[in-house]
């Protein structure tokens, strides 16, 4: 039998930039940055003092309080993601056999707001004040258990965790699960909580972040001379999977199809990527080869783009290395010039606007690119600073993640 097709049906996010995938387009391609300074807590003692910082996010215009307060943050936006997804896909799952859908939802850190919590209450109040709800909200299958339980769901339910290649990884998974027909659908993306004091304090250690405290707008600058580190930002975003003809008979509408996935590991460094970008390219290798696809056949890639030094060099370096001539004839951009880095939940919030691409034939830019490091290679379109119309018919997303973990996403418009 041979592969089955996936296609996507539904889109969700939660970002400093917008709660809808639809707002989260609109906003990217006009250049607008989520990166301001951060509120939730004293920043004083820090060396950095901005991030991707969501303000105004209501968790109750989408389940009870009482459900909300067992979730940690991360679980909670993931829900909200989720809920939106699916509201997007027109799915009934009355209508469906629970156990042919699944979820799986990556984190790369999980709930460490709640372990922050809990610990201080450990120090000032003693064991016996920690509460009962530390584990199951702590825990980074959390956000995967309690998507399945809301919408009782009994199919495949995993949780991914690498690193900042944890949704796209996830997604990848997801996409095996129906072609591989252990399902039909599956509620697959990733979620992130990490602007926390300890999740800055530790990045900050790491001397990964920016410290363009005075400008925080400009401060996310991917492939740009001037980069100086990446922004730590907060978010979700869900995708929904499904099995080509079952989104047919149903009368769905397609957003696009999924239609490969390559996953490698760099075998490097815990945190450097390795400088000749050999892992990510093989697995842009490999999700070209699952989608029977030329290189010469991809019209646009949403890069991993952190604007960290070596990141950027070691993709732009990857990209050459697959697409050789090509690499100069298609777009390449980074989300993250507006959003910062969603960690674990940056690869579904990336395809979600990879797949808005397809839809609208509008490439959101790179912004904040002044003027291209040589070592990215200026003679590459990154689409600086103004977005771009040009008909996209199949992109691929990129992700990389600390551990040397490599996740790319093939997608096609339908």
């Amino acid at each position: 039998m041979g592969k089955r097709r996936v296609v996507i049906t539904g889109l969700g996010c939660v970002t400093a930039l917008a709660e809808s995938a639809e707002a989260l387009f609109e906003a990217l391609c006009q250049g607008r940055s989520g990166v301001s300074t951060i509120t939730t807590f004293d920043t004083t003692e820090y060396p950095v003092t901005i991030g991707g910082e969501i303000r105004d996010f209501d968790i109750g215009r989408y389940i009870s309080s009482r459900d909300a307060k067992r979730m940690d943050r991360f679980t909670q936006m993931a829900m909200a993601s989720s809920i939106q997804a699916v509201q997007d896909s027109g799915l009934d799952f009355s209508h469906e056999d629970p156990r042919r859908v699944g979820v799986l939802i990556g984190t790369g850190i999980g709930g460490i707001k709640e372990i922050e919590e809990q610990h201080e209450r450990l120090l000032t109040r003693g064991p016996r004040k920690v509460s009962p709800f530390c584990v199951p909200k702590l825990m980074g299958n959390a956000a995967s258990g309690c998507v399945s339980i809301h919408y009782g769901l009994t199919g495949p339910n995993m949780c991914v965790v690498t690193a900042c290649a944890s949704a796209s990884n996830a997604i990848g998974e997801a996409f095996w699960s129906i072609c591989s027909s252990r399902s039909d659908i599956m509620i697959a993306g990733g979620s992130e909580a990490a602007l926390t004091p300890v999740g800055l304090a530790s990045f900050c250690a790491l001397k990964s972040l920016s410290t363009r405290n005075d400008d925080p707008t400009a401060a996310s600058r991917p492939f740009d001379v001037d980069r100086d580190g990446f922004i730590l930002s907060e978010g979700a975003g869900v995708v929904i999977l499904e099995e080509y003809e079952h989104a047919r008979a149903r009368g769905a509408t397609i957003l696009a199809e999924l239609i490969g996935y390559g996953a490698t590991g760099d075998a490097h460094h815990i945190t450097a990527p390795a400088p000749d970008g050999a892992g990510a390219a093989e697995a842009m290798r490999i999700a070209l080869n699952t989608a029977q696809l030329a290189p010469e056949q991809v019209d646009y890639i949403n890069a991993h783009g952190t604007s960290t030094q070596l990141n950027d060099v070691a993709e732009a370096v990857a990209i050459k290395a697959v697409f050789g001539e090509h690499a100069y004839k298609l777009a390449v951009s980074s989300s993250k010039s507006e959003l910062g880095h969603l960690l674990g939940a940056s690869g579904a919030v990336e395809l979600i606007a990879t797949v808005k691409t397809l839809q609208h034939g509008v490439i959101p830019p790179t912004i904040n690119l002044e003027r291209v490091d040589p070592e990215c290679d200026p003679r590459l379109n990154y689409v600086p600073r103004e977005a771009q119309e040009r008909p996209v018919k199949v992109a691929i997303s990129n992700s990389f993640g600390f551990g040397g973990h490599n996740s790319v996403l093939a997608v096609q418009r339908i």
